[in-house]
């Protein structure tokens, strides 16, 4: 008998279905040589640490580091788990063969291989490998099932992942927590740390205080208004200075050209074509949910989750905008399928579509492609799953119409000694524009497309030569501050490690520096709400102030930089690709965890001050003082 194992229920059971697997038994269906099984989602988990040992039960700083000569598992979870974990390993101990038919990703590698080794597996497994839950798919996925060997590393990428979690999350939260924590027993508070929760709190913390510490510098724009357009001052500055930084200033550059004409000196018009917005992968979804609908990462992932179960859209849980090269000749069918739902496939039917490199790119897909649709009829959707499936659907149709063809103009000009300058934009062949009707997406990233928010509109034509008076102006501007992160720009922090990326091509090479994985980030803001971390004020997310002071009592840089997090994640990839060895990493994680322990364990920062007897230890650049240095207290002491 061929036992097949899936993520959760309903996927199982349309797997039987597919298979002919249709007599219902107690926790699996039967039939024509299978039988087919399921998890309910992390059915196995590295045990606790008092599990290890008697020492680890209680929370002592001398019992740190918790390093397991050798991390082990267990059945994790209510009666209900332990019961349907007793059924697949009755069914692994007689089957023939079994067949891992889980998540197609890193955390559902991990899971099934857990479940297996706990279930005591002897039996050969494969592995089904699908980007959706078509029909079509899986059948397909049946006919070219591949030893589970080939995803060995894969599996060590996501037990590495694991085990460093366990690693410093068990470890610097009872550190922390031990030595900085207010309270005793069991009313003391409990400063969870964690890698990835931590310096993705450390970004927000740090974002409110640049915020709250903004100090606004006052300047001022030079401006002409000549046949109604708006012409700009260009007066050379260095990086970070502002050219008229007083009232008198700008005023005296008014009065110098106002009975001055202005010439106009230079028309340039150039031709320019702009892309359609690249598909979607998981995290710009989610980004386009929260500016759009202001749906939060996690409710997202469960809409496009659900999309994918209902086998409307295909595998969720990905970081690429690409599509692989096989997936060309299957394009028009799925266009086909959604036609009655989207009249804009009409002129796309019967046509070549184009095979773009933005589209295309096997190089830039490893174990799924971008988010598209199936081509299955997405009938009975909720409200809020027909707005995340419009979305994946429009941007699929996009990618096969026209580039938007726009004529950008600028007019440069002159009155007096000082330069002016205008750009506009016209659009000669909307393209794929003409897709999204009244809601258009944002103007994606394209050198040919203009900078300014001026640039947008079409300009009067200017010829070169010509001149004539203008009204000059002054405006008053104020330097703002940074915004607050909203869930959109966290994921894209959390995507680029920190690091304010604009361009899609640059975000997308930064990808493997990024903190979390696409399918975790979600999960990871979630943890942050419920530790009461951050909260939600609009769309704003501001830190509480236990967030801010669990940043602020952190020494450790490893532990809330998030460029120090993304390099670890890099080398997760690493590992999952075979260039890097899981023992290697398992060697850094260990000294990584005792570093941290030790740096907390040798930090006074947080005593009572051995002078005064009153006052903390606080950390300065270079030396320990008290807090109470103000009323005179002269403990001080070098690091």
């Amino acid at each position: 008998m061929i036992v097949c194992v899936a993520e959760k229920p309903s996927v199982g059971e349309y797997i039987a279905r597919v298979l002919g697997a249709n007599q219902r038994k107690n926790g699996y269906f039967e039939g024509n040589g299978y039988q087919v099984t399921w998890t309910f989602g992390h059915l196995c988990a590295l045990l606790d640490p008092q599990e290890y040992t008697e020492q680890w039960k209680g929370w002592n700083l001398s019992t740190l580091p918790m390093i397991p000569a050798r991390f082990a598992i267990k059945v994790s979870g209510d009666e209900g788990v332990h019961k349907q974990f007793n059924v697949i390993k009755s069914l692994i101990e007689q089957a023939d063969e079994v067949i891992n038919c889980g998540d197609a990703g890193q955390e559902g590698e991990l899971i099934q291989r857990w479940v297996y080794q706990q279930a005591g597996c002897k039996c050969p497994v494969k592995r089904l490998w699908v980007s959706s839950l078509t029909e079509e798919a899986i059948r397909e996925g049946f006919q070219a099932l591949k030893d589970q060997s080939e995803y060995q590393h894969l599996y060590e990428a996501g037990m590495m992942r694991a085990i460093g979690d366990w690693l410093l999350g068990m470890n610097a939260t009872r550190a922390y927590t031990i030595r900085y924590a207010r309270g005793t027993g069991k009313d003391r508070q409990v400063l969870s740390v964690g890698r990835v929760q931590t310096p993705t709190l450390a970004l927000v913390v740090k974002r409110q205080a640049e915020i709250e510490n903004f100090v606004p510098r006052t300047y001022w724009e030079l401006k002409t208004n000549y046949r109604d357009t708006l012409f700009n001052a260009q007066i050379p500055v260095e990086e970070g200075e502002y050219a008229i930084t007083s009232e008198e200033q700008g005023q005296a550059l008014v009065d110098s050209i106002k009975d001055l004409p202005l010439t106009i000196t230079s028309v340039e018009k150039k031709k320019g074509l702009e892309f359609a917005p690249k598909l979607y992968d998981l995290t710009s979804l989610q980004v386009d949910c929260n500016k759009k609908y202001s749906f939060s990462a996690e409710q997202t992932l469960q809409l496009i989750q659900s999309l994918y179960e209902k086998r409307v859209t295909t595998y969720p849980r990905v970081d690429t905008t690409y599509l692989s090269d096989d997936i060309y000749p299957k394009i028009p069918n799925t266009l086909a399928g959604i036609k009655d739902y989207y009249p804009q496939v009409a002129p796309l039917l019967g046509t070549k579509l184009p095979k773009s490199k933005k589209v295309f790119d096997n190089k830039k897909v490893t174990d799924h492609h971008a988010i598209i649709p199936t081509g299955m009829r997405p009938e009975e959707l909720t409200a809020d799953e027909k707005k995340v499936y419009d979305l994946v659907a429009l941007h699929f149709i996009a990618a096969f119409y026209p580039e938007c063809e726009v004529s950008n103009t600028t007019v440069l000009a002159k009155a007096g000694e000082i330069d002016f300058k205008v750009t506009g934009r016209e659009v000669l062949k909307p393209g794929w524009r003409a897709v999204f009707e009244k809601e258009e997406p944002e103007t994606p990233e394209n050198p040919d497309s203009p900078e300014s928010e001026e640039s947008t509109k079409s300009l009067p034509a200017f010829v070169k030569g010509e001149s004539g008076p203008h009204e000059p102006l002054l405006k008053e501007k104020t330097t703002t501050p940074p915004k607050y992160y909203t869930e959109a720009t966290l994921l894209r922090a959390m995507e680029t490690a920190g690091k304010t990326v604009e361009n899609d091509e640059l975000r997308e090479a930064m990808k493997e520096n990024g903190i979390g994985r696409p399918s975790t980030r979600a999960a990871i803001i979630e943890k942050l709400y419920q530790r009461k971390y951050i909260v939600k004020q609009g769309k704003s997310l501001r830190a509480t102030e236990t967030g801010i002071n669990l940043i602020h009592t952190i020494i450790s840089p490893l532990l809330k930089s998030a460029e120090l997090t993304g390099l670890w994640e890099k080398k997760l990839r690493e590992i999952e690709r075979g260039e890097y060895r899981a023992q290697d990493f398992l060697t850094e994680l260990k000294e990584m965890t005792s570093g941290v322990v030790r740096d907390v364990k040798t930090n006074k920062a947080g005593m009572l001050c051995p002078v005064c007897r009153q006052g903390l230890i606080i950390r300065g650049n270079t030396r320990y003082g008290c807090s109470r240095w103000r009323e005179g207290c002269t403990y001080a002491e070098p690091f």
